[in-house]
């Protein structure tokens, strides 16, 4: 394998890190030497943290594994189209289960779209709910985790794609006028043509959008007006929850969804390996540590 060899990895790394040369992550300086024998650079200016690695203000800093065992996860989280799961990582890469739960999230970080500028052309938007389904569970469990009926005690969600480019997707509050509204007009340019289902919630975005709706009670399709692209990320996004993940925590599910965007938006035009390198050179500048990952856990999870 490639990246069983650490040469490899480190040339791979510093390719998509520093592809106009290796530059000092404090200063900028790109007057570095190389310290063969510790595997990292001194930068030659004077200043604190004058040394660096490779990991230095990245997802991987501070972790005692080695790039051999972090491209992989990369690659396998870039690529598998449900998911993976953090015991087919402990399985594949001889790390703990807890360790490759904590590389998983680490990854989905560096997935994270920067969501520039507006999505214009044909918009479909769509909401849907996320949570334990009642007939899946012990008559006693389902009396105590499901008190109400619809969308009660789930978590919704709500995505916006534009026909012929990306898919944005996020957790919201609910599924009001004020919340739903507010989420267009933050990524959709106006004048766009707006494609929704028939929920009230979206009454009122004619004054800005080209706004059309499908009645769902009716037909799925009329003409070019339907939300069915927007439909099929969700079914990819619920069945990689239900099939490889199992149980999610609310708290962490927006990193779920954006791994599922990463992949959905890249599917058509890149390769695996473009995926894989387009995923390792977004890893500078993102930190999140287990104290942040596991600070606000909560008791509910998501099936």
């Amino acid at each position: 394998m490639h990246f069983a060899d650490s040469k490899n990895c480190l040339s791979y790394m510093v390719a998509r890190r520093w592809p106009k040369g290796v530059t000092c992550p404090i200063c900028g300086s790109a007057s570095v030497s190389f310290l063969a024998n510790q595997q990292r650079w001194q930068c030659s200016s004077h200043h604190p943290k004058r040394q660096f690695t490779l990991k230095t203000g990245t997802i991987f800093e501070d972790s005692p594994l080695a790039l051999d065992k972090w491209l992989p996860a990369v690659w396998m989280i870039s690529n598998c189209k449900n998911g993976v799961s953090s015991w087919e990582l402990h399985r594949a890469l001889g790390v703990t289960q807890k360790t490759a739960w904590f590389m998983l999230h680490r990854v989905r970080l560096a997935l994270q779209g920067k969501d520039g500028g507006m999505l214009p052309g044909e918009v479909q938007v769509d909401e849907t709910f996320i949570g334990r389904k009642a007939r899946n569970m012990h008559a006693s469990k389902r009396a105590v985790k499901i008190t109400g009926t619809g969308g009660k005690d789930k978590t919704v969600v709500m995505g916006m794609l534009e026909r012929g480019g990306e898919v944005r997707a996020m957790v919201v509050d609910n599924r009001r006028k004020g919340e739903l509204q507010s989420r267009v007009r933050e990524h959709v340019r106006v004048g766009s043509a707006l494609f929704t289902d028939e929920l009230k919630s979206y009454e009122g975005l004619e004054y800005d959008y080209q706004h059309a709706v499908i009645n769902h009670a009716i037909e799925y399709v009329k003409g070019n007006v339907h939300t069915n692209r927007m439909e099929n990320f969700w079914s990819l996004f619920k069945r990689g929850l239900r099939g490889t993940y199992i149980s999610v925590d609310p708290f962490h599910l927006f990193r779920y969804i954006d791994e599922q965007a990463f992949r959905f938006n890249y599917r058509k035009d890149m390769t695996d390996s473009d995926r894989s390198h387009l995923a390792a050179s977004q890893i500078v500048g993102k930190r999140l540590t287990y104290a942040e990952l596991t600070g606000k856990i909560g008791e509910t999870t998501l099936n």
